[in-house]
């Protein structure tokens, strides 16, 4: 599954993988967030709901450029730095190209959107 993502005028396109979260995530599109920094490593938002885990992982081990859904707070992580293994934390994808977009300070709205199944 592709996704697009317009950060303030700047589109980014990420690839989902196959599993009960990402597939309940696209359910939720299109969708617009405003994503707080996080720990200067992460954009974060919450979501209109908790998403499906079934099947997920104890966690995950995030590099840069993951998407991710930490399941404790029910919110989505967008990664623009590397961190460590945090338990709760499902991976959902990955973005292909503008992650660098992410790494400015401050909110910034987000639109996403479904572009291929």
């Amino acid at each position: 599954m592709k996704i697009r993502m317009d950060v303030e005028g700047t589109t980014i396109t990420a690839t989902l993988v196959n599993n009960a979260t990402s597939r309940d995530f696209v359910s939720l599109l299109p969708l617009t967030l405003t994503l707080e920094d996080y720990s200067a490593t992460e954009k974060i938002s919450d979501l209109p709901r908790r998403l499906s885990t079934e099947g997920a992982p104890p966690g995950s081990d995030p590099s840069i450029g993951d998407i991710t859904y930490y399941s404790p707070w029910g919110n989505l992580a967008l990664f623009y730095r590397d961190f460590g293994y945090s338990k709760g934390l499902v991976k959902l994808g990955w973005i292909d190209s503008g992650v660098k977009a992410l790494n400015g300070p401050g909110p910034m709205r987000v639109t996403i959107e479904l572009i291929e199944k």
